[in-house]
C-alpha cells in the first residue's frame, strides 16, 4: 500500500516548503508514521496569493466550455486513480477502503457538477425604461477564494470548495487539513495533470491559524470558504471582515431525530446506526441526537444495540470492517467524557463505552439510553460513535427538543403521517431536513446550515452562486 508523496502546489509547482518546516501525519489504525507533511512559509504563501491572482486573469478569461473541458479531464483521471486515492484516504483517515471509494465517486460527482453547471451562469435582460436602452444582469466569478477544510472526508471537503470555485471562474488556494493532506494532494495532481493552467490550484499546509492569518490579511482573496468547527468559523469570519470577503460557513451541527410511534422501529433503528456509525461518527450531519415517543424508546433502543453489536470495527484496510478509528488520539478522550457524564446523569450505558484495544484510535460504537437533556452529550457535538437515546412525549415536545439548541445544520424524523409530516417540514429548524431518510446530500443539492451552523450553501446551483457576483449594465446604442 503506498502513501501519497506529500507536496505543496503553487504556481503550478508541486515541492517542499521552503524553509523546511515539516510534520508528521499518522495511520490512526496504527499509529505508524505514513510521511512528513511540508509546511508553507510566509514567502511560500505570498508566492500563492500572487499565483492565485494570476491563475483568476487566466482562467476567467477562458469560457465556461473551456473551462468544463479541463475539469472533466480531472474528473477521469480521478477515476482511473480512484483505487489508489482511496487507500491513500483510508490510511491518513482510517475510514474503511470501501467507504473511501464511495467518497471518491462522490468526489468525482462533484466536480462533473460544478464544470457543467458553470456552463449555465446565466444572467438576464430588463425591459428598459428609456428606449434605445438595454438594461443587463450578468454573473462574473467573485475572484481569488482563499478555503479551508476539515479532515472527515479528504476528498468531498476539498472538491466542494475546488470544484465550485473552478466551475464558477475563480482561482483558488485551499488549506487541506493536516491531519489528512494525501487525498487532497493526490486531487491537486489530477487537475495539473489534466492541464490546470499554473496558478488557479494552490493547496498550501502549515499551522492552520498562521495559514489563516496570513491569507485572510491579503486584499487578493475575494472570498472565504470553510468547513470545520463553529469557534473557528466565527474567528476566521472576523479575520475575513477587515477585508470585506465574501464568506460561505459550514460549521458544526447536533442533528436531532425524531422516530414517532407509527414509523417502522426495526427499519429505522438499522437505518440510524448505520448513518450514526458511518465514519466513526465523525460527520458534521451524523445523527447525533435520538429522540423517540416514549411508548417506543425501548423497542427502538433494544434494535439499536443489536445493531451497534454487529458493527465490525477495525483497520479500514481490512475486509469486512464497517467503522474504522477516530483520526486522533485527542478525540478518545473527548468520547470518554461525553460518556461518563451522561452515565453520572443518569443515563443507562446499554453497550460500548470504552475504547477498543491499545494500538491505534478505535472506541466501541456506544449506545446511552435514557439521557437527560442537560447531559453534556445532548447539547454538544460528539463527533463521535456514540448514540443518546432519550424520549418525547408528542409533536410539539419532538419539535421543542429538536430546536433547543443554536445549531441547525442537519435534522431528521421518521414518520407515515401526512400532517405530522408537513408540522415537521415547516417546524424543524434547520437548513437540511431528512424526512423517512438520512439522504440528505447529493453533488446537485444544495447543502448548508442555519444559525450558529453557518450561512451559505455548497452544491447545487446555490453553490455555484456563492463564488458568483452580479454585475448591472445599461447599454445604449
Amino acid at each position: 500500500m503506498a502513501y501519497e508523496t506529500l507536496e505543496l502546489l503553487i504556481n503550478g509547482k508541486f515541492r517542499q516548503g521552503s524553509d523546511g518546516k515539516t510534520e508528521p501525519v499518522l495511520n490512526p489504525a496504527t499509529e505508524d508514521v505514513l510521511g512528513q507533511l511540508p509546511h508553507a512559509s510566509p514567502a511560500d504563501l505570498d508566492e500563492a496569493l500572487a499565483a492565485s491572482e494570476a491563475g483568476f486573469q487566466i482562467w476567467k478569461g477562458m469560457t465556461a466550455l473551456a473551462r468544463q473541458a479541463i475539469m472533466e479531464k480531472a474528473a477521469r483521471i480521478l477515476e482511473d486513480r480512484t483505487d489508489a486515492i482511496a487507500e491513500t484516504l483510508s490510511l491518513e483517515m482510517g475510514k474503511p477502503v470501501g467507504e473511501a471509494k464511495m467518497e471518491m465517486g462522490f468526489t468525482i460527482d462533484v466536480l462533473r457538477w460544478y464544470g457543467e453547471e458553470g456552463k449555465r451562469a446565466y444572467g438576464r435582460l430588463v425591459p428598459s425604461r428609456i428606449p434605445g436602452m438595454r438594461c443587463m444582469v450578468t454573473s462574473e466569478p467573485v475572484g481569488p477564494v482563499a478555503a479551508f477544510v476539515a479532515w472527515n472526508f479528504p476528498g468531498v471537503n476539498v472538491m466542494r470548495k475546488v470544484g465550485g470555485a473552478l466551475g464558477a471562474g475563480c482561482s483558488i488556494i485551499i488549506k487541506a487539513s493536516e491531519e489528512t493532506p494525501g487525498t487532497a494532494v493526490a486531487i491537486a495532481r489530477a487537475f495539473q495533470d489534466a492541464g490546470l493552467p499554473d496558478g488557479v490550484l494552490n493547496l498550501v499546509f502549515g499551522v492552520p491559524s498562521d495559514v489563516s492569518e496570513h491569507l485572510l490579511a491579503s486584499p487578493i482573496p475575494k472570498k472565504l470558504s470553510f468547513t470545520g468547527s463553529v469557534p473557528v468559523g466565527k474567528h476566521l469570519q472576523k479575520l475575513a471582515a477587515d477585508t470585506l470577503k465574501r464568506c460561505t460557513m459550514e460549521l458544526g451541527g447536533h442533528s436531532p431525530v425524531l422516530i414517532f410511534e407509527d414509523a417502522d422501529i426495526e427499519k429505522t433503528a438499522q437505518a440510524a446506526a448505520g448513518g450514526k456509525f458511518r465514519n466513526a461518527g465523525q460527520v458534521c450531519v451524523s445523527p447525533t441526537r435520538f429522540y423517540v415517543q416514549k411508548n417506543k424508546i425501548d423497542q427502538f433502543a433494544d434494535a439499536f444495540v443489536a445493531a451497534a453489536k454487529n458493527v465490525k470495527v477495525g483497520n479500514g484496510m481490512e475486509d469486512g470492517v464497517a467503522m474504522g478509528p477516530l483520526v486522533g488520539e485527542r478525540r478518545l478522550a473527548v468520547m470518554q467524557d461525553f460518556v461518563d457524564d451522561a452515565v453520572k446523569h443518569g443515563a443507562e450505558l446499554m453497550t460500548g463505552g470504552a475504547r477498543r484495544g491499545n494500538q491505534g484510535w478505535f472506541y466501541e460504537p456506544t449506545v446511552l439510553k435514557n439521557v437527560p437533556d442537560d447531559a453534556m452529550i445532548m447539547n454538544e457535538e460528539p463527533f463521535g460513535p456514540i448514540a443518546p437515546i432519550a424520549a418525547f412525549s408528542d409533536l410539539d415536545d419532538a419539535l421543542a427538543k429538536a430546536n433547543k439548541l443554536d445549531f441547525g445544520l442537519a435534522a431528521y424524523a421518521f414518520t407515515h403521517d401526512p400532517k405530522r409530516i408537513a408540522a415537521l417540514e415547516a417546524g424543524i429548524d434547520a437548513g437540511l431536513v431528512g424526512i423517512n431518510s438520512f439522504m440528505i446530500s447529493t453533488p446537485e443539492t444544495p447543502f448548508g446550515g442555519v444559525n450558529e451552523s453557518g450561512y451559505g450553501s455548497e452544491g447545487g446551483i446555490e453553490g455555484l452562486d456563492a463564488y458568483l457576483r452580479t454585475k448591472f449594465v445599461t447599454e445604449t446604442v
